[in-house]
């Protein structure tokens, strides 16, 4: 019956042994492949299931890698924070400020170009590589300042939130189509207050809603580091 089965459909079965062998899965290859897909076709279809059918797996076999999809975010994270120009490691140590303004602008500008990835990075808590060499970087830069052990790790936390944050809130706007009509209608409710009611948005228009995105960056950027160098840590010694 075999023979006769080989001879009506003309082909030879193949061996499982001849197969080619898949490569072994590795948590390496899982988010390569999920910084892929999020690259070609957004964050939002970086799901297990995806990422399983584009490994040739079950998505149970992922979770022996990745916790759960906030462990896999991170990790995305964490891998594209390479991309983050940390700066050369000279320079004096009067130069500590642009050498910092440059890493954080680097940072901010990868997350821009990602609004999904800038709006998890919110909550995601990256603890690979290159995150570690980001914290050292900006811990490093900032220590330089003079300021204590407390303001300088407090600080470095503090820079992060606030460019993640402003991250995920333009990037946003830069890519969605009703952004720039949202404004719009914010910017004319502000011009139109009544001035007796509101005397404070009318005394601080159009200061209020003036300046760019990079200076406005550029500003938040020096208050923060400002305070961050000249304000104690609550119980800090000395």
């Amino acid at each position: 019956m075999f023979v006769t089965i080989l001879l009506m459909t003309g082909r030879e079965p193949i061996s499982r042994r001849d197969r080619p062998a898949k490569p072994a899965l590795s948590r390496r290859w899982i988010v390569d492949t999920a910084v892929r897909v999020m690259r070609a076709e957004g964050l939002e279809k970086v799901t297990m299931r995806r990422l399983a059918q584009e490994l040739d797996t079950g998505p149970a076999s992922l979770y022996v890698y990745v916790a759960n999809t906030a462990e896999l975010h991170a990790a995305i994270l964490d891998s594209l924070l390479g991309e983050v120009d940390l700066g050369g490691r000279g320079g004096g140590e009067e130069d500590w400020r642009e050498q910092l303004r440059a890493v954080m602008a680097s940072y901010t500008r990868m997350l821009f170009e990602h609004p999904p990835l800038a709006r998890a990075a919110l909550v995601a808590r990256p603890s690979g590589e290159n995150y570690l060499r980001l914290v050292e970087r900006i811990l490093d830069l900032l220590s330089r300042s003079g300021a204590s052990r407390e303001q300088v790790a407090w600080g470095m936390d503090k820079l992060l939130q606030d460019a993640t944050a402003t991250a995920a809130e333009h990037a946003t706007r830069a890519h969605d189509p009703a952004a720039e009509q949202d404004w719009d209608t914010t910017v004319r409710a502000l011009y139109a207050v009544d001035a007796t009611t509101h005397p404070a948005i009318t005394a601080h228009m159009p200061a209020l809603i003036g300046g760019s995105v990079a200076d406005r960056i550029r500003w938040s950027f020096d208050i923060l580091v400002n305070g961050i160098t000249h304000t104690p840590v609550p119980g800090a010694a000395g």
